[in-house]
């Protein structure tokens, strides 16, 4: 058994462990949500949620380790061994009216059949007791498993009034399933789109996370845009259908990633245009020209990511991949001290991963790319990052009086050192005295 695999058995066995526990006082529970989903789609659940009609009063004194978050909305966590992770126990439960598009004012403790009700899509709203092997559904979602559909509990225009993040999470569910989301429930997608606004940025950016960081990305971003989320979200990235095949080239370029890439990696694959946009002109020969589009895209990555915003880390990954987006092209070009600096760069590999899904998706010749990966591994001119000659301290020890000439002669003796043109500290003296007397 892989690990993973050991421990989503460790962590069923403890959810079952609680059902047991809830069960001896006399109360009902079961397994809840997603986790009934993904276990009958067989799937392996990231965390097992139980359903019980035991209130929080009387759920606490059970367990030896519990987490009272979420106790007023009838929700509490049971604490399970190390490394085992945590049981969320929610009581059945009625929500009263959600006057912010995102929680309910208050709730009232009631049966099974009015908490399915209560929950987004009918493939979430069912019940699972793994005591008796049995499926408990109120609302159709095995019905709609099969048929692979998504469709919102009751009325769709109430569950996505309740929670207006439920608009993206319509989509993602779709993409990530490869289901087809029902009429009706998409009619009010569509109509309700421009409200996600109301919801918390970092909700948004946790959502998008999920879904980009998916390898059903390519799907999912266009779900988003095809229901209209993203002018509310992102406009600059709605905006790309203003350039003709960029909207299709950048789902390719999602496709095209590997199955597993970093939030910042796909990010800059879903913005990979946003510089065209904005630097887009007419040239000479009649054709469209697009001049400093990756500084332009790397500035509005920044921009994007204060909005969501997102940690300071994933926004100067982001905005560093798409700074060097047409980086690995030119590598023949470059100068071996030009290169060697690119290929030392933190987010090289997921620049690499970037410019071949780029090539996998448009044809674009991956020579440059073979050749640039080449040079990384053999080092033809010696290393990419050799210690340097010279530091501030070795000029300062040499009688120079520091200043704003220090950072120019370091630099100029370091392209010089990876250029392969000295190699020596002497050699190095020698070039700053030059510089010094020009």
């Amino acid at each position: 058994m892989s690990d993973s695999a050991s421990l989503v058995a460790r962590r069923r066995q403890f959810a079952i462990e609680v059902i047991e526990r809830l069960r001896s006082f006399g109360y009902q529970a079961l397994f809840a949500g997603g986790c009934v989903r993904d276990l009958l789609m067989g799937r392996e659940p990231s965390d097992f949620d139980v359903a019980t009609d035991a209130r929080p009063e009387e759920i606490l004194p059970m367990f030896r380790r519990v987490c009272e978050v979420g106790a007023v909305f009838g929700v509490v966590r049971v604490v399970g061994p190390p490394g085992v992770g945590e049981v969320e126990v929610a009581t059945f439960r009625s929500d009263g009216a959600y006057l912010d598009g995102r929680r309910p004012e208050s709730v009232v403790f009631s049966s099974p059949e009015e908490d399915a009700s209560r929950r987004d899509f009918t493939i979430n709203g069912m019940f699972y007791d793994p005591i008796q092997d049995t499926v408990i559904d109120h609302v159709g979602g095995r019905a709609d498993l099969d048929a692979k559909v998504i469709r919102a509990i009751g009325d769709p225009f109430a569950r996505f009034r309740e929670d207006k993040l439920r608009l993206l999470r319509a989509a993602r569910f779709a993409a990530r399933f490869g289901f087809s989301i029902e009429a009706e429930t998409w009619s009010a997608l569509r109509a309700m789109a421009p409200e996600v606004g109301v919801v918390s940025v970092e909700r948004i950016a946790q959502e998008l996370e999920k879904m980009l960081t998916h390898p059903s990305r390519s799907k999912g971003y266009g779900l988003v845009r095809d229901a209209g989320l993203l002018d509310a979200i992102l406009p600059m990235s709605a905006r790309a259908a203003e350039l003709e095949g960029s909207w299709e080239r950048t789902l390719r370029i999602l496709a095209a990633l590997p199955e597993r890439v970093d939030f910042a990696t796909a990010l800059a694959a879903a913005w990979i245009d946003w510089g065209r946009i904005e630097t887009r002109r007419i040239g000479a020969t009649g054709a469209a020209e697009y001049p400093g589009h990756a500084e332009c895209a790397a500035r509005l990555a920044r921009l994007g990511g204060r909005t969501l915003r997102l940690s300071n880390e994933t926004i100067a990954r982001t905005s560093r991949l798409l700074e060097f987006q047409e980086a690995l092209w030119a590598a023949p070009e470059l100068s071996d001290a030009q290169l060697k600096r690119l290929l030392i760069i933190d987010e090289i590999d997921d620049l690499f991963t970037l410019h071949r899904a780029e090539a996998r998706a448009t044809g674009r010749d991956p020579a440059p790319l073979d050749w640039a990966e080449r040079y990384r591994i053999e080092q033809p001119r010696g290393p990419l990052d050799p210690p340097p000659l010279l530091t501030g301290h070795d000029l300062k020890q040499a009688g120079l009086r520091p200043g704003p000439k220090f950072a120019e002669w370091l630099d100029a003796v370091r392209t010089a050192q990876l250029d392969g043109a000295i190699a020596t500290r002497e050699e190095a003296m020698a070039l700053v005295e030059r510089l010094r007397g020009e």
